[in-house]
C-alpha cells in the first residue's frame, strides 16, 4: 500500500513549452536564450548586491591635505568584526560588505597623532570620511577602547553576527558543512539528520543569501554543495525582525558575506586540513586588486568516509567528496559606477549510508550534487542620499540517487534538476532621520524530476505494494515574484523599521500575499541596555524537492489509497520581544522570548533510508520558547561566550503531501486529528565556547553542546530496532518518553601563529570534537524524521598561511 498527496493530474510539457510560458513573464526573453554554458562563462557568482550591508569610502590626509599612506583598524563588538589594512598611496581605500552597526576606526602612521573615533553604517549608500592626521607631538599616548561598539543602541531588532575571527578560529568541521556548523552555534538553531538547519522549529524555511542573492532551495550536504566557510568574511543571521527585502523562505536568514581584501595589490590564502574519518580538505584563494579593477578567484576539495551521518556507529559506506570553484571581476567605472560578475560551480558525490540489514544484503546507494552559478550587478550612485542595484542570477543544479540491485526495502534511482534566473532591483534612499528601501525581484525555477522504485522486500509492505512504479519523468516551472517597501527611523532613543512585502507563488497553485514587517527598539542610556519587540507577518513557498511527485495523479497507477490533500505555502506570524545590554564593559547579555504561529507548517517525509525527501504540511504549527547569550569580549586574555536555548514546538494533523510506503501508510492516514511534538522540540540547549590567550602567539579553546533530546514516534518493535540499527544506538532511546537521551559533545582547541610579518601570516589549529566518546544520537526513525548519529570522537588539523 503507498500513500501520497494529489492535485489534479498535471500534463508534462518539454523544456521549450516551459520557457514559451516564462520567458514572456520574466522580461528577459533575449538574454534568456543564450546557451546557458554560453552565457555562465560571462556572468558570474558571488556578488555585491548591498542587502543589509554598507559600505566605507575613507581618504587619509596630512595637514596639507595630501592622501598619505597609513595604517586602519576597523571593529565592531557588536558585529563581531575585526579588519586592519593599509590605504594606498593616495590615502583611500574602500571595504565593502559592512553589516549595519557601529564601528571602530583607528588610524595610525608613523610621525602622526593616531586618531580614533566611531561611525555608524546603516544604509547601502556608501559612508564617506575624510580624515587628517597631524604631526605628532613628543610622548604622545593614545588609548583605545571597543566599549562603544560592544553594543548597537539603534537596532530594532536582534541579528547574530559571526565575524571573521570566528570564522578562522572555528572548530574544524566534516566536509560539506562549514557554513551550517558555525549557524548552528547559535542560540535558537539546531541540527537534524546531515546538517540540515532547523532555526525555532521550522523545516527547509531556511535562505542563504550570498552577497546579496538569495539561495531558498535545500543547502545541506545530501542537497547541496556548500560554499566553503575559507571564502567568507561575515555571517550575519535573522530568526525575527526580518526585513521586509526577504521573502519565501523565513525560517531564518543567513547572510554570507565572501571575503574582499580592502588594499590593493596581490593577495591570498590556502588552507589544507586533515584529521579522523580519513578527511582531506584544501582551500585556497588569490585575488588582485590594481587601479578600478579586482579580480579573485578561489578553489577548494575534500574527501571523507564520514559524509553524512550514518544510521550506526559503524559507519557503513559514506564516503564523500566536494569541490567548488569561483570567480569574481569587479570594476569600478567611475566612483558612482561599480560592476561585478563572477561564475562558481560546485560538485559533491557521496554514498548513502546503510543500516545493519542493508549493509548484509550488499545495499550501494550513490548520490551527487552539481550546480554552477551565474551572477552580475550593477550599482550606480546618483546621488550622496540615492543609491540603485541590480543583481541578476542564472543556475543550473543537478542532483541525483542510484541504487544498485542489492539495496534493499528498496531499490530507488531519482535524477532531478532545476534551471532557475532571478532577478532583482533595489533602489536605497536617505533623507534626515530615515533610511528607506524599495525594491523588485522574479524568479522562475525550471524543475525537471525523474524517479522510479522497486520493492526489494516485499514481507516489509502491504500485499497490495506494486513492486515495481513506472518511471515518474515531469518538467514545470516555478514562477515566484516579489515586491517591497521599508523605512527605517531613528527618533532620538527610538528606532522603528517597518516594511511591507508582497509575494506570488505560481507551481501547482496560484497563491498572492502581502506581510507587513515591523520592529522597534528603545535605548535605555543609564542601564546600557537596548530593548526591542518586532512582529513578522510570513508567507513561505513550500520546498520544491520532488514536489510535483508529491502533488501528481501518478500514484494513482500504483494505489487506489490515495489522501487528496494539496501542499499549501505557509503563513503566519513571529512575535518577538527582547534587549541587549552591556556589562561592565566587558560582557554583552542577549535575551530574547519568541513565538511562531504558522498554518500550513512546512516539512518533509524521508523515502525510508534512500535521503530521498517529499514536501509535506501540518495544518498548523505553534512554537515559543526563549534564548539567552552571554558573550565575554576580550579585555585581557578570555573570550569567549554561554548560550541556552528553551524551545517547545508542537504540530497538528493532518499532514498533506508526501510519500508514504510500508507501515508509515497507516500510520499517516489514522493521524487525521490532534498534535504532537514536532521533531525539532529539542526543550533544553546548551553550548559554550572560551578562548584563552596563553601568549600572543599560542591560543587554548574548550567548549561544548549539550541538548536534551528530539522526540521520536518508531512504528516497529523494540527488536526491529536492534535488528536495523543494533543495541548501542537502542540503548541511547528512551521508549517510554518517546525521546533520545540527552547528548553531550566536548570540544578543544589549540592555535598557534607559526609566522606573523608585515606581509605573510601563518598559523597552525588542532581540534577535538566529542572527547567525551558519547554516542550521541541525533534522530531517530519515525513517520515524519530519519536516522542520525553524530561524530564519535575525533581529531582535526589544519594549516592556513595568507599573504
Amino acid at each position: 500500500m503507498l500513500l501520497l498527496a494529489e492535485y489534479p493530474l498535471i500534463q508534462s510539457k518539454s523544456e521549450k513549452d516551459v520557457e514559451s510560458i516564462i520567458y514572456p513573464v520574466f522580461g528577459l526573453s533575449t538574454f534568456m536564450k543564450i546557451p546557458f554554458t554560453f552565457s555562465l562563462c560571462f556572468i558570474a557568482a558571488p556578488l555585491v548586491a548591498q542587502v543589509n550591508t554598507g559600505e566605507l569610502r575613507l581618504k587619509v590626509i596630512d595637514s596639507t591635505e595630501i592622501g598619505i599612506k597609513a595604517t586602519v583598524a576597523l571593529s565592531s563588538e557588536a558585529n563581531q568584526y575585526f579588519s586592519e589594512f593599509t590605504t594606498d598611496a593616495d590615502g583611500t581605500a574602500e571595504i565593502t560588505t559592512l553589516s549595519y552597526g557601529v564601528y571602530r576606526l583607528n588610524i595610525e602612521k608613523q610621525g602622526f597623532s593616531s586618531i580614533s573615533t566611531t561611525l555608524e553604517i546603516r544604509s547601502a549608500i556608501p559612508v564617506k570620511r575624510t580624515l587628517q592626521l597631524a604631526i605628532a607631538p613628543i610622548n604622545t599616548v593614545v588609548q583605545v577602547t571597543d566599549a562603544g561598539t560592544l553594543l548597537d543602541p539603534n537596532r530594532p531588532s536582534s541579528i547574530m553576527q559571526i565575524g571573521s575571527a570566528q570564522i578562522e578560529d572555528r572548530v574544524a568541521s566534516l566536509p560539506g558543512r562549514s557554513v551550517q556548523d558555525l549557524v548552528s552555534s547559535q542560540p535558537g538553531w539546531l541540527y537534524e539528520g546531515n546538517a540540515v538547519l532547523h532555526p525555532r522549529g521550522s523545516e527547509y524555511q531556511t535562505q542563504l543569501v550570498v552577497d546579496g542573492i538569495p539561495l531558498t532551495d535545500n543547502r545541506s550536504p545530501g542537497f547541496g554543495p556548500e560554499i566553503e566557510a575559507d571564502d567568507l568574511d561575515s555571517i550575519s543571521i535573522y530568526t525575527a525582525g526580518i526585513p521586509a527585502e526577504y521573502g519565501r523562505k523565513l525560517g531564518g536568514v543567513v547572510e554570507l558575506n565572501t571575503r574582499r581584501e580592502a588594499q590593493a595589490g596581490l593577495h591570498g590564502q590556502s588552507v589544507l586540513g586533515g584529521g579522523s574519518y580519513d578527511t582531506l580538505q584544501s582551500f585556497g584563494q588569490l585575488q588582485d586588486t590594481w587601479g578600478k579593477n579586482m579580480l579573485l578567484a578561489s578553489a577548494s576539495g575534500s574527501g571523507t568516509s564520514h559524509y553524512l551521518n550514518p544510521v550506526v556507529p559503524e559507519n557503513f559506506t559514506n564516503k564523500g567528496t566536494t569541490a567548488d570553484f569561483a570567480l569574481k571581476y569587479e570594476r569600478d567605472f567611475t566612483p558612482s559606477d561599480r560592476l561585478t560578475v563572477g561564475v562558481r560551480h560546485e560538485f559533491s558525490r557521496f554514498e548513502i549510508p546503510n543500516e545493519f540489514l542493508q549493509e548484509q544484503a550488499g545495499q550501494i546507494q550513490n548520490g551527487d550534487n552539481f550546480e554552477t552559478i551565474g551572477t552580475v550587478s550593477y550599482q550606480h550612485i546618483f546621488s550622496p542620499n540615492l543609491l540603485t542595484n541590480l543583481a541578476g542570477m542564472v543556475r543550473d543544479n543537478a542532483n541525483d540517487l542510484y541504487s544498485n540491485p542489492l539495496s534493499t526495502p528498496i531499490i530507488a534511482f531519482q535524477k532531478n534538476s532545476f534551471r532557475e534566473g532571478y532577478f532583482k532591483g533595489v533602489v536605497s534612499f536617505h533623507h534626515g532621520i530615515q533610511e528607506f528601501k524599495a525594491g523588485i525581484e522574479s524568479d522562475a525555477t525550471f524543475l525537471h524530476e525523474n524517479f522510479n522504485y522497486s520493492i526489494a522486500d516485499p514481507s516489509q509492505f502491504d500485499d497490495d505494494t506494486p513492486i515495481t512504479s513506472p518511471p515518474f519523468i515531469q518538467s514545470r516551472p516555478d514562477l515566484e515574484q516579489g515586491a517591497f517597501v521599508e523605512d527605517l527611523v531613528r527618533l532620538g532613543r527610538w528606532t522603528v523599521s517597518a516594511g511591507i512585502r508582497w509575494d506570488h507563488y505560481q507551481l501547482l497553485l496560484n497563491q498572492n500575499a502581502f506581510s507587513p514587517r515591523f520592529s522597534i527598539g528603545r535605548y535605555l542610556p543609564l542601564l546600557n541596555t537596548a530593548l526591542h519587540f518586532s512582529f513578522d507577518r510570513i508567507f513561505q513557498t513550500p520546498s520544491n524537492e520532488n514536489i510535483l511527485i508529491s502533488s501528481s495523479g501518478y500514484i494513482q497507477s500504483l494505489s487506489p489509497e490515495v489522501l487528496k490533500l494539496q501542499v499549501k505555502p505557509s503563513v503566519g506570524s513571529y512575535y518577538e520581544g527582547g534587549s541587549s545590554s552591556s556589562l561592565a564593559e566587558k560582557l554583552r547579555l542577549d535575551v530574547d522570548f519568541y513565538r511562531r504561529e504558522v498554518r500550513n507548517h512546512g516539512d518533509d517525509d524521508q523515502l525510508l533510508n534512500t535521503g530521498v525527501s517529499y514536501p509535506i504540511a501540518f495544518d498548523k504549527a505553534v512554537i515559543y520558547g526563549a534564548e539567552g547569550k552571554l558573550s565575554l569580549v576580550r579585555p585581557g586574555k578570555l573570550s569567549g561566550y554561554l548560550s541556552y536555548s528553551y524551545m517547545v514546538s508542537n504540530v497538528w494533523f493532518p499532514v498533506t503531501g508526501g510519500l508514504f510506503l510500508g507501515d508509515d501508510v497507516g500510520a499517516a492516514l489514522s493521524q487525521l486529528s490532534g498534535h504532537f511534538p514536532d521533531s525539532q522540540d529539542q526543550r533544553n540547549t546548551v553550548r559554550t565556547r572560551f578562548q584563552y590567550q596563553v601568549t600572543p602567539r599560542i591560543w587554548l579553546a574548550t567548549g561544548l553542546l549539550s541538548g536534551s533530546g528530539l522526540p521520536f514516534e518508531f512504528e516497529g518493535e523494540q527488536s526491529d530496532a536492534l535488528a536495523q540499527y543494533g543495541a548501542a544506538v537502542v540503548s541511547r532511546l528512551n521508549f517510554d518518553r518517546g525521546r533520545v537521551d540527552p547528548s553531550l559533545s566536548i570540544q578543544a582547541s589549540l592555535g598557534v601563529d607559526i609566522y606573523k610579518g608585515e606581509k605573510i601570516n601563518s598559523r597552525f589549529q588542532v581540534d577535538g570534537d566529542n572527547l567525551n566518546h558519547r554516542l550521541n544520537i541525533i534522530d531517530f526513525g519515525g513517520l515524519f524524521s530519519g536516522n542520525a548519529i553524530g561524530p564519535a570522537r575525533s581529531y582535526a588539523l589544519r594549516l592556513n598561511a595568507s599573504f
